[in-house]
């Protein structure tokens, strides 16, 4: 026979109950996806929204449509930021990193310290398809690039080459290597640059790769964000995508694009998102050789954000920066959200 529920444990098993996590909303709709594809990219890739738009819109896989988006930098002598071109190393050999990754098959691909091959975020994109791994380095990824039938072929232009003597006959404090007392001094900032793009279809699917040289004039070997997946690039098909440029250190430590994704999954618009890691990393810049006069971050991050529902965003740390965004009628530069002024 069943007691009757006395008031002590009727308020018992409600305050039990109300302990409980509330069952989702079955009945809520989610956000649609765009009805025509969306790109963005940073501010040097106009033409690589532009294709990665095209090529989705024919149909194209949205991985395929980033990684040829992005091959028109690589492939760029003047752009010295990006593969072929770009600036190198302390020894004067161009070094390349990339990523990528795949919304619908939860897949991604990474190679880091390769020399001699053009089109990096090809080489990533194989990694994912033709490999068990996520990430190939050195002379490793190069053998295996070889043997997919991609050339090696010399990477310094006399452009970039040009541009690294003249550091090496200027070299003083400014590279790498610290001693004890410019461990405590002031940071000089040396050219960085990266190329990310993301993409997202009227089916709900995203992909995105980011491709670098990285630092220049960096010690050889020296990785930054721009392979790491959850660091340069992090993408879940259900929740959104995220690219890095700038500074890779204050990107990795920061574990900004995986984040800035998390972010978005707990319901933060792209720019709530992206300013929320952007002061988290403010915050975590103390060592003094990488502050200004004024006790803020002596470089520079940018974070892309886009969401399932093709809303997005970008943000700076400084003010002046832009982003390449194309939604089916034109690559357009949006400029970026920031948190300080110079």
């Amino acid at each position: 026979m069943q007691r009757p529920l006395s008031r002590r444990r009727f308020i018992g098993a409600t305050a039990a109950a109300a302990a409980l996590p509330a069952a989702p909303n079955l009945d809520a709709i989610e956000p649609a996806p765009p009805a025509k594809p969306v790109s963005i990219s940073s501010a040097n890739g106009l033409a690589t929204t532009a294709r990665a738009v095209k090529l989705m819109a024919g149909g194209g896989d949205t991985l395929e449509a980033v990684v040829s988006g992005v091959n028109i930098v690589e492939a760029d002598p003047k752009d010295m930021s990006v593969g072929y071109g770009g600036l190198p190393n302390e020894d004067g050999v161009v070094e390349l990193d990339s990523c990528c990754m795949h919304g619908p098959s939860f897949n991604a691909g990474s190679v880091a310290s390769i020399r001699d091959i053009k089109l990096p975020s090809r080489v990533a994109q194989l990694v994912l398809k033709r490999t068990d791994h996520v990430m190939l380095v050195g002379e490793g990824a190069r053998r295996f690039a070889i043997a997919h039938g991609m050339k090696a072929e010399n990477l310094l232009t006399d452009a970039a080459r040009r541009q690294w003597l003249s550091w090496k006959e200027n070299l003083s404090d400014r590279d790498d290597w610290l001693s004890a007392r410019e461990a405590a001094a002031g940071h000089e900032a040396r050219p960085t640059g990266t190329i990310t793009c993301l993409g997202l279809n009227p089916a709900g699917e995203r992909s995105g790769v980011t491709t670098t040289s990285g630092l220049a004039y960096k010690i050889p070997g020296r990785i930054g964000d721009s392979p790491i997946i959850g660091a340069g690039l992090y993408v879940e098909n259900a929740v959104g995508a995220c690219g890095a440029t700038g500074r890779g250190e204050a990107v990795i430590i920061s574990c900004g694009s995986r984040i800035v994704v998390e972010n978005m999954r707990h319901g933060m618009s792209p720019a709530e998102a992206v300013e929320d890691v952007l002061q988290r990393i403010v915050k975590q810049t103390v060592d003094p050789r990488l502050l200004d006069k004024k006790g803020r971050p002596d470089f520079e991050v940018v974070l892309y954000a886009l969401r399932k529902d093709g809303k997005h965003a970008a943000g700076s740390i400084y003010k002046g920066r832009q982003y390449a965004v194309n939604e089916g009628a034109g690559s357009k530069l949006h400029d970026c959200l920031h948190i300080l002024d110079r």
